[in-house]
């Protein structure tokens, strides 16, 4: 397929938004136009959450900065790369100064632009040529200096039409997982909170499963680290990784680091739960992992089982927070977790 490579300013318009000279924060109004800021993008649909509005006045008096469909808004400072596609429901937003829109000329199919964007190839240029090292930053004239690779139109049409199909069956699988992770929580809570067998036995989680804690090798021995080596886990893979499930982290342990450490392999099907800054993450290991010393993850028994242990940790955090201790930040130790209280099921149920 042949290209031809072009500058974004010889196929796009780009604007920045309005700036506080403009509009004012005594300018919002409850219900109006909203304003798309930093905090909403990042994906191919808005956050729609806490969004500021414009009245019909000011909307007007700014009119130039009101979005149509096909363009696409980028973050101006902080995170640069990030950027949002203005489908049809977005017709006649606006967009904050702290935000540049583009907004591309007839050679190009917008979503194929949007989709170029998205390639880390691009991501990295734009973090590139950003100026500041405390919050990085970007213009109208850098952006425009981004070299967009351009097939013929018809090319372009197809490429979006097969990745707009493709997000739109992930778009409907999230729903469908969501769906189905509500019901499966709601049973739990069924079976096991609301409708409580009250001859079912008092006991700890240690009743239910081996509390398995963590241990990261020497940082200063880089031997101890791989690319491809033993998964190992830590809070921030989780904050980073909102999946249910989890196969590895950032980075792996070697054989050696594992050996020289307190880290312990546990199983799949073990749940991991992180006992520390913060309190609370939980996943499922998809594989054999290990974790550093910011968990206490449960390897469940085995009339107890996975699904069991997950939305019962899910359902005992706010009682594990209740008992875990420390000044700097609160930690639930070993022995904390071990005996926290649990109503213990028969195996049937």
């Amino acid at each position: 397929m042949k290209f031809d490579t072009i500058k974004l300013s010889e196929l796009a318009a780009i604007q920045t938004g309005p700036f506080g000279s403009q509009l004012h924060k005594e300018d919002y109004v409850v219900h109006g136009t909203p304003i798309v800021t930093v905090e909403h993008l990042g994906s191919r649909k808005f956050t729609e959450q806490n969004l500021p509005c414009v009245s019909d006045k000011d909307k007007e008096r700014l009119k130039k900065y009101v979005l149509k469909t096909g363009d696409i808004v980028f973050s101006r400072v902080g995170s640069v790369d990030r950027c949002s596609y203005v489908s049809a429901e977005y017709e006649g937003w606006m967009f904050s100064g702290r935000c540049l829109r583009v907004r591309p000329c007839e050679k190009l199919n917008p979503e194929y632009l949007y989709y170029f964007f998205l390639l880390e190839k691009t991501k990295q240029f734009v973090r590139n040529i950003a100026t500041g090292a405390t919050m990085p930053s970007i213009n109208t004239k850098f952006m425009g200096e981004i070299p967009i690779r351009v097939p013929s139109l018809d090319a372009q049409n197809k490429i979006a039409s097969i990745l707009w199909m493709i997000d739109d069956k992930i778009e409907l699988n999230k729903k469908i997982n969501k769906n189905l992770e509500q019901q499966a929580e709601a049973l739990f809570h069924s079976l096991f909170v609301e409708n409580a067998n009250p001859t079912w036995k008092d006991g700890m989680l240690s009743d239910l499963g081996t509390v398995v804690a963590g241990g990261t090798p020497s940082k200063t021995k880089p031997e101890y680290y791989s690319e491809q080596g033993i998964a190992w886990i830590t809070p921030k893979d989780l904050s980073l990784n909102k999946s249910k499930f989890i196969s590895h982290g950032e980075i792996d342990i070697s054989e050696l680091g594992f050996y020289k450490s307190s880290a312990t392999k546990m199983p799949t099907g073990t749940v991991l739960f992180s006992s520390r800054a913060p309190i609370g993450y939980i996943a499922i290991a998809a594989n054999e992992v290990t974790t550093n010393q910011g968990f206490k993850s449960v390897v469940p028994n085995e009339n107890v089982g996975t699904s069991f242990m997950y939305y019962l940790l899910k359902f005992l955090l706010p009682t594990i927070e209740g008992m875990a201790s420390g000044s700097t930040f609160k930690e639930i130790s070993g022995a904390g977790m071990k005996s926290v209280p649990v109503v213990i099921p028969d195996n049937e149920t």
